[in-house]
């Protein structure tokens, strides 16, 4: 099992990066979204330049904040400071999107920006369009020490519902997932990864599977507003996309299909104006737990979609989800939080 840490991006970041390096995290992932946290990529290459083994990676850029040949521009620049340690992970765009009002990218979108970033990153010469106009492209320079095309990068898709989990399992060469800690969500997205693996002719087991959460370990007399207070910004995100990423509410798994579906309006306030509704509603997003969440945040869900527990518990649980499939877990932590990790749980798997 590898073992990763997500961060807010910032510029700071680079630091912690450095401190996960040293304690034996093997990943450390970005949050790409523009409204809420620094710029991805000029964290990433301070981050690049101030590690020499720890993976970097999006988690996630989507097709739409930027056009596909700056995003294969932006991972050849940094793969010539962080050769072999690059990866590109996209998404249809959460945060990226919601944040300004507009609704995610389709998967076609997604689809062909990965195609003209996978091939200008093998520097072919591809197809690009805008419009009605189709051209062919390609790095004009790729030999001059600008780029770095010689390290591969791997393509890791993330979804939630069945058709973006399928798509992932068809063109990834890993998958992310979010909150999938319970054998219930675990299991509902591994199946449709493995529907379109096939498709592609490859087996579930020939994808990287990433399973982002938060962590939290329990102390003794906590309360569950205690818990609530630790992971439940986390919790909501997760089900909330949960909820809006099927069509039909009895997709997601039964013993919990009314738990997750109760979060679908949980970003919703129908009576302000839709020009800035959104500027309410993701203020905090991820950061701060609110008072209306408290019913839907309960002791299953917080087990269903973060690690929380004890050490031991901790360990048995990333125990159960590598025989399933995943290969990477990453944690939404605080720096102590990371050292706990690290010395608890990354320190026994060795």
């Amino acid at each position: 099992m590898d073992f990763g840490v997500i961060f807010l991006s910032h510029v700071e970041s680079y630091k912690h990066v450095a401190l996960a390096e040293s304690q034996g995290f093997s990943h450390a992932w970005f949050g790409d979204s523009q409204m809420v946290w620094a710029d991805v990529y000029q964290c990433m290459a301070l981050c690049a330049a101030n590690t020499t083994t720890i993976k970097l990676g999006t988690n996630v850029t989507n097709p739409s904040s930027r056009i596909a040949p700056v995003t294969a521009g932006n991972f050849a620049t940094l793969n010539v400071l962080a050769p072999g340690r690059l990866i590109l992970g996209i998404g249809t765009g959460n945060t990226s999107r919601r944040t300004l009002g507009m609704p995610a990218a389709r998967l076609a979108e997604m689809r062909t920006h990965i195609d003209v970033c996978r091939g200008l990153l093998r520097g072919e010469t591809v197809p690009y369009q805008e419009g009605e106009r189709q051209r062919m492209i390609r790095f004009l320079n790729p030999d001059e020490g600008f780029i770095n095309l010689a390290d591969p990068i791997p393509v890791y898709v993330a979804g939630s519902g069945p058709k973006t989990l399928e798509l992932a399992g068809e063109i990834g060469d890993g998958v992310i997932l979010f909150g999938t800690v319970g054998d219930s969500l675990l299991k509902y997205t591994l199946s449709h990864i493995r529907r379109g693996a096939e498709r592609a002719g490859k087996r579930l087991e020939d994808l990287y599977i990433l399973v982002l959460t938060a962590l939290h370990f329990t102390k003794p007399g906590e309360s569950l507003a205690d818990l609530q207070r630790a992971v439940g910004p986390l919790v909501v995100s997760e089900c909330n996309i949960f909820a809006l990423s099927v069509t039909d509410p009895y997709q997601l798994p039964g013993d919990i299909r009314d738990e997750l579906m109760g979060f679908k309006t949980a970003y919703r306030t129908p009576t302000a104006p839709i020009e800035t509704r959104h500027l309410d509603l993701y203020t905090g997003y991820c950061a701060e737990f609110k008072p209306e969440h408290e019913s839907l945040v309960t002791e299953r869900m917080i087990k269903e979609t973060t690690l929380t527990g004890t050490p031991e518990e901790i360990r048995e649980r990333i125990r159960s989800m590598q025989e399933l499939g995943v290969k990477q877990v990453a944690i939404a932590a605080s720096v102590s939080e990371m050292t706990d990790f690290a010395t608890q749980v990354v320190q026994h798997s060795a």
